[in-house]
């Protein structure tokens, strides 16, 4: 694992060191697949993910863009939650969150554009968050939400943010929020990135499904994403896998993350949450305390052993916190817990 790391953080050098990253990864991961040691024993007997269900489309048109057509997700009954996912992922990164809520909230999981089932964005749409702001509320507005909890982890936990400042979310939930970095922080995060998505397209896909059924092999893919790499299910992981490789809006998302102030001004009075994974290898933990310098009112919660993706380290914990925010009629006090 320690290797993997290693020729992963190559890829926060430029270009070349990405690509040599990931021919490292490809090289490597092969040999992997001789460690025939089961999964089985690892995955956790009790948890709970969604059955996977056909997707429905939505158009919608914002005013003075083109119409897009997003994919999503929708099950239980209450007030609605809006699951946005990060960059590389699809609706399924909920899957382990969703059964925990939909007792008490109607979740709508999507696909962003060029990610997932969604297709990619016209070619006229720019690709910056006023844009995404101004797509998603049109699809709101679709789909007949009113001022929605929105729910986002990376990617998605900025745009959350984006939506509340722009009034469109009735609270938000940000997991790992991107934006909140140094130039030197986006570029190791970027170079991960772009080596895990080159790897995956260097694969076949075959060998990563074998991969993602052995132990080794499944801790090789996820560890740089969990921090309880053991309790996210094969399925899950093979899926991920191949959302990250099928992702058309990858390259273009990327570029677009490099502009300056993603996060700025002021967010109005309404419940915000940010929670950070302790061993977040992608976005350190620290930053979550520029995060709320930013947002003085958000309540700061720390999830404790888990990676980037703290929707499989630890799902019932991220469902909880997603209820309370949810049926918060205040602000947040702004100190972490």
């Amino acid at each position: 694992m320690a290797a993997l790391l290693s020729s992963l953080r190559l890829a926060a050098n430029g270009p070349r060191e990405v690509l040599r990253a990931a021919t490292l990864v490809a090289a490597w991961l092969p040999n992997v697949i001789q460690a025939r040691q089961p999964l089985a024993s690892l995955a956790s007997p009790s948890a709970e993910h969604m059955p996977v269900t056909a997707a429905r489309f939505v158009d919608a048109r914002a005013a003075g863009l083109a119409p897009i057509t997003m994919a999503y997700e929708r099950h239980g009954t209450g007030e609605p939650v809006v699951l946005l996912h990060g960059i590389g992922h699809h609706r399924r990164a909920w899957d382990a969150v969703v059964p925990h809520l939909i007792a008490e909230r109607e979740t709508i999981a999507v696909d962003l554009p060029g990610f997932g089932q969604s297709p990619d964005l016209p070619a006229s749409v720019p690709r910056d968050l006023p844009a995404a702001v101004a797509a998603l509320g049109a699809v709101f507005t679709a789909l007949r939400l009113d001022r929605p909890h929105v729910v986002g982890h990376s990617l998605g936990g900025l745009i959350a943010l984006r939506l509340g400042q722009a009034g469109l979310a009735r609270s938000v939930t940000a997991l790992a929020p991107a934006g909140f970095w140094t130039p030197a922080e986006r570029r190791q995060a970027f170079g991960m990135l772009a080596a895990a998505w080159c790897g995956t397209r260097m694969l076949p896909d075959g060998a990563l499904e074998r991969l993602s059924r052995t132990a080794a092999g499944h801790a090789v893919l996820t560890g740089t994403l969990y921090g309880q790499s053991g309790l996210c299910p094969p399925e899950t992981v093979l899926a991920g896998l191949r959302a990250l490789r099928e992702a058309r809006g990858f390259t273009a998302t990327l570029r677009a993350g490099r502009a300056s102030d993603l996060f700025s001004g002021d967010m109005p009075d309404i419940p915000v949450t940010i929670a950070w994974g302790t061993c977040d290898r992608i976005l350190p933990a620290h930053q979550a305390e520029r995060a709320l310098a930013r947002i003085p009112r958000a309540r700061l919660v720390w999830l404790p052993g888990c990676g980037h993706v703290p929707m499989n380290d630890a799902p019932e914990p991220v469902a909880d916190l997603i209820l309370t925010t949810s049926r918060s009629d205040v602000a947040g006090a702004g100190k972490p817990r």
